[in-house]
């Protein structure tokens, strides 16, 4: 039997339906014991479906000597779409814009994107269908969007799911070079869905009912439902009837041969099915309700409301809708089948060279709040007021992500006053905005294990300088996926005695020459302008450091195309402790697990460990620091924001080198790894010496895949430009490494692959 997609296999699933596999989205990056796996077990029982014993997930047997994963038949859906498209347009098609639901987690972006990879496609972006059908009823109302924010709610009942999500169109003002241009943009402020309400589930009550009814007949001695091919032709019947009643108010269902030759007729009327599922429409108003939240909005603020997907044509769901949101109509102008299609393709014409598309904005949003934890050892008080004081361990939590943040975005992590090796975890948290059910469908909260060893030869290494902390980069990309670039430890040199300058001496010469001063005067060096910017740059920046709470400085509308690459716009936001160790977190949307849970263990001192009360020169050059996390939002600052002051030595090189440096995202993915030591760098100013040391090892296990991958970085690089020299301007350069990418084949997990490390300038296991 050939292969066959479409209308093809919908014919001949009904003769073989165990062979024709359907809504096979619902399975991506999930594992064998999921809730959803189980439902879907439920849909359609004849499947022979088990337990990937390497990787937890689903294999379907197809026969005695094949089974086939979800990842490999969606790599067979997309390669017959890449099919159609090369047919059409005369020519070899490789990149691609794929759509996916805006509630898709973390692992299942990466199986989508691993089963695009089987099949040789570069998948330039993923891209949420609620973004991509707001491009698309975006790109004909250009001439109406102004300054004035314009606020559609779009309504999207699919085959398996529901959304709802708030846009916002505006002009946005960016500045690129010294011109400042106007574009059209859309920001999605708020999403709210449900899982499991969509026309499938219609689908599968009324195919029920005719399945029960033709059991009451009694005229055949075997059980429909033990036919697969009967309950397959009852579910092709069930859509049909289904459609009509959008129409009708009765339908006659018929099929001929159901089983045992037997035909079946069977008269359904509209209240009938409404009553079927009559707990189905009071789930509709929940997905507004969740939008509403997310975007702090209400539906006073709303323009209008446009319903999209097939499942908005069935009257019962328009009625509950209409109530829901409190409108006097719904919006019917889009194209509910090609919608996020279009907008999708729109958005791919944009990132590639061979079209010239009008520049339009998109910032999508992340759903699922994303949150780091790891220990922190703080000095306790004695029992009874004893002046003695025990180490106790705090699980400390800080918000990476929160819900509705924009994305592309980049954070930084700061972790200060270790001394020796640490983990910590990265996880879904503050869900509490989710009903039991959703909460159960997000499948594995954590994310990934990351242990940072190396830490203390770091700090041997550059003792005499002072510890500037670990900082972790994190990145959210254009497709929704969370990287941990990398890790760096900072030192800060002391300056070396400088020279006084010229313009100092000929004042300290003709102020003797004039009779103002001695040569036993002391003369204060005024610096130069290039190096009093540069020490204000770093001032500004420590002093930031050095404050409690939280600041946000500007929020860019757009995306200059100086720096299109490197994501959009530029937002600092810094969290600290106090000197209590307590976090400050700002999340409006946090439940009562969203507050800072801290875990008081007493900890034995280990050996060679220094006793409370007792400093080290490396503990005591971190004493004054505390844990900060800076954000960065990588949306530039338009006209209308001030952009916040920047070190060009330090900051600039570093987007420099991040829109020269390969972008291969590390990251895991059902036994394929890609993996890559990004850029290196290390600058030398007038005031100061910064030095970046990457001696890190940084092993990460992703948990939803489960898969090792380790990091081993270079120890030590240290520049000694600058002693006994002034610089006027801040001299700087960067060391980088090649990217290594280590593929491993299907179904192989990393371990088998160098025993899971990659090594520096080798390409091969050793």
């Amino acid at each position: 039997m050939r292969d066959c997609f479409g209308d093809a296999a919908l014919s001949t699933g009904v003769k073989y339906p165990k062979s024709a596999y359907w809504y096979l989205q619902l399975l991506l990056g999930q594992k064998f014991d999921s809730p959803l796996v189980t439902k879907y077990r439920q849909w359609f029982p004849y499947y022979d479906m088990r337990k990937d014993e390497e990787r937890g997930t689903i294999l379907f047997q197809h026969d005695s000597e094949t089974a086939y994963s979800p990842e490999e038949l969606v790599a067979m859906i997309l390669n017959y779409t890449r099919i159609i498209a090369q047919d059409y347009a005369e020519q070899p098609i490789r990149d691609c814009v794929i759509t996916v639901p805006v509630f898709y987690t973390q692992a299942q972006r990466r199986a989508m994107l691993y089963a695009a990879n089987l099949v040789g496609l570069n998948v330039l972006q993923l891209m949420t269908d609620a973004a991509a059908t707001a491009l698309n009823y975006g790109l004909f109302r250009q001439a109406s969007f102004n300054a004035t924010p314009q606020y559609i709610m779009f309504y999207d009942v699919g085959a398996l799911s529901t959304t709802a999500s708030i846009i916002e169109y505006r002009k946005a003002q960016v500045k690129e070079g010294s011109v400042a241009n106007t574009y059209p943009q859309l920001s999605v402020k708020g999403v709210g869905y449900d899982h499991l309400l969509g026309g499938l589930e219609i689908d599968i009550r009324l195919r029920d009912h005719l399945a029960r009814s033709f059991e009451g007949m009694k005229k055949t001695q075997g059980s429909v439902f033990e036919s697969p091919r009967a309950m397959g032709k009852l579910l092709k019947e069930a859509k049909r009837v289904k459609r009509v009643l959008s129409a009708n108010t009765d339908f006659y269902a018929q099929v001929e041969g159901l089983l045992e030759d037997v035909d079946f007729k069977l008269k359904v009327t509209r209240e009938e099915l409404e009553a079927m599922c009559s707990d189905l429409y009071d789930r509709v108003q929940e997905p507004v309700r969740q939008a509403l939240e997310a975007a702090d909005m209400t539906m006073v603020e709303m323009d209008s409301v446009i319903l999209m997907g097939g499942g908005t044509r069935v009257p019962r769901f328009q009625e509950a809708l209409l109530k829901a949101v409190n409108k006097p109509d719904l919006g019917r102008s889009l194209n509910t089948d090609e919608a996020a299609a279009l907008g999708a393709v729109y958005q791919a014409a944009g990132q590639t060279k061979l079209f010239r598309v009008k520049k339009f904005i998109v910032k999508d949003a992340n759903v699922l709040p994303i949150v780091v934890s790891f220990e922190k050892r703080v000095s306790g008080e004695g029992e009874e007021g004893e002046e003695e004081e025990e180490e106790v361990v705090k699980v400390v939590k800080k918000t990476l992500f929160q819900r509705s943040n924009a994305y592309p975005q980049k954070k930084v992590l700061t972790f200060n006053r270790y001394s020796k090796d640490f983990p910590f975890s990265v996880y879904y948290s503050h869900l509490g905005f989710l009903s039991d059910d959703e909460k159960t469908y997000v499948g594995r909260l954590n994310l990934s294990e990351v242990y940072l060893a190396g830490v203390g030869d770091a700090l041997s290494t550059h003792s005499g300088a002072e510890a500037k902390g670990i900082k972790a980069h994190f990145r959210m990309d254009e497709s929704g996926l969370l990287l941990l670039d990398y890790v760096e430890s900072l030192f800060e040199y002391p300056p070396d005695e400088e020279e006084q300058s010229t313009f100092a001496k000929i004042g300290s010469t003709l102020s003797n020459l004039f009779g103002g001063g001695s040569s036993e005067t002391e003369t204060t060096e005024e610096p130069s302008s290039a190096a009093t910017e540069e020490g204000e740059g770093e001032k500004g920046e420590e002093g930031e450091g050095e404050k409690a709470g939280t600041e946000t400085e500007g929020e860019g509308e757009g995306v200059s195309e100086k720096e299109e690459e490197a994501g959009e716009g530029d937002q600092e936001e810094k969290v600290e402790e106090d000197d209590e160790g307590a976090v400050e977190e700002e999340d409006l949307h946090s439940d009562e697990g969203a507050k800072e849970e801290e875990e008081a263990v007493p900890v034995e001192e280990e050996e060679g460990e220094v006793p409370a009360g007792e400093e080290t020169p490396e503990s005591a050059a971190a004493a004054g620091n505390s844990e900060e996390t800076e954000t960065r939002d990588e949306t530039p600052p338009t006209e209308e924001t001030t952009p916040p002051t920047t070190d060009e030595g330090e900051e600039g090189d570093e987007k420099e080198a991040e829109n020269d440096s390969e972008t291969t995202p590390g990251s895991v993915l059902a036994g394929m790894v890609y993996s890559e030591v990004t850029y290196l760098w290390q600058q030398t100013f007038c005031e100061r010496k910064l030095v970046h040391d990457v001696g890190l090892e940084l092993v990460q296990t992703i948990t939803n895949i489960s898969i090792s991958l380790k990091f081993v970085f270079p120890i030590e690089f240290v520049s000694h430009h600058g002693h006994g020299r002034t610089f006027h301007n801040s001299h700087a350069f960067r060391l980088r490494t090649a990217a290594l990418r280590v593929k491993a084949p299907y179904h192989v997990y990393a371990q088998k692959v160098c025993n899971g490390k990659v090594l520096m300038g080798k390409s091969e296991c050793v």
